[in-house]
């Protein structure tokens, strides 16, 4: 009795299998770091690439192995980052960058707690400028916003994983941002980096 007991525990304890569905944060601030360092970075600066991680959670000396149980582990997820449309919304704010970051110098553009570009300032700037820099910063927010989207759609999360995906990228631009440039902080105030 006590054995059919036994033997039905642990075929059922093997038997079930736990699939965890999880948004990979890590790997999507890996590929956030990556592609503002790619976009914003200075010239000549090339992203650097992140050191092999293990895919074992534990080292693999410690595991105990109870006869046929075994142990599954999920591979470390790979976001992809580089279909067509990702890197043609990567190429338009790289190609940007450059007409934007003197407005960012000067203090006429800052980088919000939802890590888009907000004008702050029009002081010493002519007409034509202004305009410009309105431009620039429309442009770039709407690509921001469609990069978020499109990382989205082509590692298949859901419509909810984009605000997770834009709270990553907002860490990954207000990090990078250079010092002396206008950030927001969480508390909605504005200062020099």
């Amino acid at each position: 009795m006590w054995q059919r007991i036994l033997f039905i525990a642990i075929f059922l304890m093997s038997a079930c299998v736990t699939v965890n569905i999880y948004f990979p944060a890590a790997a999507v601030e890996r590929a956030a770091d990556e592609i503002v360092k790619e976009t914003w970075g200075g010239p000549g600066e090339t992203p650097q690439k992140g050191q092999p991680q293990s895919k074992l959670p534990v080292n693999p000396h410690s595991k105990i192995s109870v006869g046929f149980l075994s142990q599954a582990y999920a591979q470390e997820p790979d976001i992809n980052v580089s279909n067509p449309a990702i890197r043609a919304l990567k190429d338009s704010i790289r190609k940007r960058s450059d007409s934007i970051k003197p407005f960012m110098d000067r203090g006429n553009v800052g980088i919000n707690q939802e890590g888009l570009l907000s004008v702050r300032s029009t002081d010493g700037l002519s007409l034509k400028e202004r305009a410009e820099v309105q431009q620039l910063v429309e442009a770039e927010n709407r690509d921001r916003e469609s990069l978020y989207l499109e990382i989205a759609k082509a590692n298949n999360f859901s419509q909810d994983a984009v605000p997770k995906i834009k709270r990553i990228f907002a860490k990954s631009w207000i990090d990078q941002a250079r010092p002396g440039w206008l950030i927001q902080d969480a508390q909605g105030t504005w200062k020099k980096k």
